[in-house]
């Protein structure tokens, strides 16, 4: 039987990326999906900074599951050609930081061109950053978010069929829920020979991301399912994307009222923590 290792997005936890991974030693999560340091999206990074994000990483004892890296979230009438040098240097990153897995995206849609010019241009623009990830010995793993082409399950499957293997799935229940997919056991259903690994993030389909396990991302019964499937050990990587009172949760854009709100992003992060371990030791 497969074992979930837990990773996180611990940027919400703290920008301060010696305050990151200081927190991961404490909660005992030995595993990081790079996504920001110090504020800096990791695309962004110079080979210093880069550098010192290794010693960094090897001095607390982290090592990287993901890059999670903002590819492919642009949209189809953006410069591709960018897009691909950023992949670039994305994958040469990964390579130095000995991260396998770059979390990316299938592009939002451009409304003045037609439903086939911006199929023909995510699939091209797919298949070059495929081709490129392969150069680099790197696994593309698309993550399924609103209103980008892979935003169903069914669209998801359409991808990752399309590449035969050659890009994994990064399964997003909370996503999938606020956009009224069923994420077990219909989606995970569709797309579990393609799991690389999971985000934990938990809604409710009214529009709220709650912490691990309040909502109706079924992310007990995902998690038992694929630990029964899967032939390897697989991530779990927390990025719970809870609200403090200050500021609304701009990745939803619904009008309802969470009922979970946090005094500061530690105190969120923390009960997320809490609350996937609690999940995982049922």
């Amino acid at each position: 039987m497969a074992r979930p290792i837990l990773s996180a997005f611990a940027d919400e936890y703290k920008t301060d990326f010696d305050g990151q991974l200081e927190g991961l030693n404490s909660f005992g999560i030995d595993f990081i999906e790079l996504r920001f340091v110090n504020g800096t999206n990791v695309a962004a990074l110079t080979d210093e900074e880069v550098k010192t994000v290794k010693n960094k990483l090897s001095a607390k004892n982290i090592r990287v599951s993901a890059i999670g890296s903002p590819l492919g979230k642009i949209n189809t009438a953006d410069d591709m050609d960018a897009e691909m040098a950023k992949a670039e240097r994305v994958f040469k990153i990964a390579n130095e930081l000995e991260a396998k897995n770059i979390r990316m995206f299938s592009f939002y849609l451009d409304e003045k061109k037609s439903k086939e010019e911006n199929k023909s241009i995510v699939f091209s623009s797919l298949e070059r950053m495929v081709k490129l990830a392969s150069k680099y010995g790197v696994t593309l793993c698309h993550e399924n978010e609103a209103k980008i082409y892979g935003e169903s399950p069914k669209a998801c499957r359409e991808i990752l069929d399309y590449f035969g293997g050659e890009m994994k799935c990064v399964f997003d229940m909370g996503n999938f829920m606020l956009e009224n997919f069923k994420p077990y056991p219909d989606a995970y259903e569709l797309l579990k020979e393609y799991i690389e690994y999971f985000h934990i993030k938990d809604s409710l389909s009214a529009g709220a991301i709650v912490p691990p396990g309040c909502g109706e991302g079924q992310i007990a019964e995902l998690i038992d399912a694929h630990s029964a499937y899967a032939n390897n050990d697989f991530f779990i990587t927390l990025e719970p994307h809870l609200q403090t009172f200050s500021g609304l949760n701009s990745l939803v854009g619904k009008g309802f009222d969470n009922p979970y709100k946090y005094e500061t992003p530690e105190l969120a992060f923390t009960d997320a923590v809490n609350k996937i371990k609690a999940i995982m030791k049922a």
